[in-house]
């Protein structure tokens, strides 16, 4: 087993092109990691929101990781390529977007691990 990482700037992970992101660029700044999806009842809401808190705090620190999934009702059924085009052509987005992941089950992915790894809440550590 490998030791868990200490933080998560420790993380390496897959932007929505498949590049590699070290997460250790991100230290010193105030992370909101969301998953996010583009076919959710609040997805007008939701990024509009978070367009509004990045363009108001972004140059204090803010920085906001969006990690689409398609583990709630496959409101995210698109390709990274087609949810890249969804979120910066709609809603003009620039925080940085990330591979489609699973938060949840087996397959859940390293960040999302790492994350739940703190307080346990009503779903145990489900999302």
């Amino acid at each position: 087993m490998t030791d868990q990482p200490k933080s998560i700037h420790d993380l390496t992970v897959k932007d929505a092109n498949g590049n590699n992101v070290d997460l250790s660029i991100y230290k010193g700044k105030v992370l909101l990691v969301v998953n996010v999806a583009s076919k959710c009842g609040l997805t007008n809401s939701n990024y509009s929101k978070l367009n509004q808190l990045y363009a108001k705090y972004k140059d204090q620190g803010l920085e906001i990781l969006a990690f689409p999934c398609n583990q709630f009702g496959d409101e995210e059924p698109g390709s990274n390529e087609q949810i890249l085009e969804f979120v910066c052509t709609r809603f003009k987005s620039e925080f940085p977007v990330f591979d489609k992941i699973e938060v949840n089950g087996e397959n859940t992915a390293p960040v999302y691990k790492f994350l739940k790894s703190g307080k346990r809440g009503i779903f145990g550590d489900d999302i």
